[in-house]
């Protein structure tokens, strides 16, 4: 299993330590995600996921309006902010004590999920190439920041999925925007190879293959691969059929230092955790 150094990122002005990894939990709250199981758009569905998140062991949940699925319907900034403004209040009502991810790769919108609900993390698909302000405005916020790969936007990016080498050119990727990153002021910055978007079924192994890579960066690794299709491309079947798959892959990817899974099925993220953890570290009760 990959050694490593201990790394931490402050949440609230407070230290989160990652020598255990952390389940993120996924709330989407938009009538079009991937996989249908996780659409969650009623007040009453909403409460229900946020409490099965932390019920389940989940420390962060990660709440997202804008579909990044392939080819997703675009919505505008309006649409987006007015979805999210109904979920985090009942969020904020249900769970005030939870840690808050928001997944956007708008500014205005990030801007908003802070300053007027208070959430603790902004997680964007597009690195802030999407949206030129958005490294400055992390920068403001002083919050961390999860910097994924990705190439295009959620309705091109299967179309831009030509890399003569990938592994290098994803790792200069993210050399260059950890540069641009701090230069803005953004302290704690989470690395997100970017599974399924820009990339093909063999790209996707690829990474995996090489993860224990991008800890040349000296931060937290986040992975998601929950249900996603270089599951079920590879063995069959749909989303709703990819839980053993994805925990396959979850399992791999801690044994290859993995900080953070960002999961649907929180419950089975968490025992992967506990069993790849005790084989580690050994059973002391």
């Amino acid at each position: 299993m990959a050694e490593q150094q201990p790394i931490f990122i402050r949440v609230r002005r407070e230290l989160i330590s990652f020598e255990q990894p952390l389940v993120m939990g996924i709330l989407n709250i938009t009538p079009d995600s991937f996989y249908a199981g996780s659409r969650k758009e009623t007040e009453k569905d909403i409460a229900e996921r946020c409490m099965e998140i932390i019920a389940e062991g989940g420390r962060i949940i990660d709440i997202g309006a804008y579909s990044s699925r392939p080819h997703a319907v675009h919505i505008s900034e309006e649409e987006e902010m007015k979805r999210l403004r109904m979920g985090l209040s009942i969020i904020k009502k249900e769970n005030p004590q939870a840690i808050l991810s928001v997944d956007t790769f708008r500014a205005n919108v990030a801007r908003m999920c802070v300053e007027d609900y208070g959430v603790d993390i902004i997680n964007d698909i597009s690195g802030g190439l999407l949206d030129t302000q958005m490294a400055s405005t992390v920068g403001k916020l002083d919050v961390p920041y999860i910097l994924m790969h990705m190439k295009g936007t959620p309705q091109t990016m299967q179309d831009n999925i030509t890399y003569e080498h990938l592994v290098p050119e994803v790792m200069t990727y993210f050399s260059r925007r950890i540069e641009e990153l701090r230069a803005e002021g953004v302290k704690d910055i989470i690395v997100d190879p970017g599974f399924g978007f820009a990339k093909t079924l063999a790209h996707n192994y690829e990474l995996m293959k090489h993860l224990e890579d991008f800890h040349l960066f000296n931060a937290p690794l986040l992975v998601g691969v929950s249900r996603k299709s270089m599951i079920y491309h590879l063995l069959g079947g749909t989303p709703t059929e990819a839980l053993n798959g994805t925990t396959i892959l979850n399992t791999i990817a801690l044994q290859k230092g993995a900080h953070i899974l960002r999961v649907h099925d929180v419950k089975e993220a968490v025992e992967a955790i506990r069993i790849v953890e005790a084989v580690k570290n050994g059973i002391t009760k």
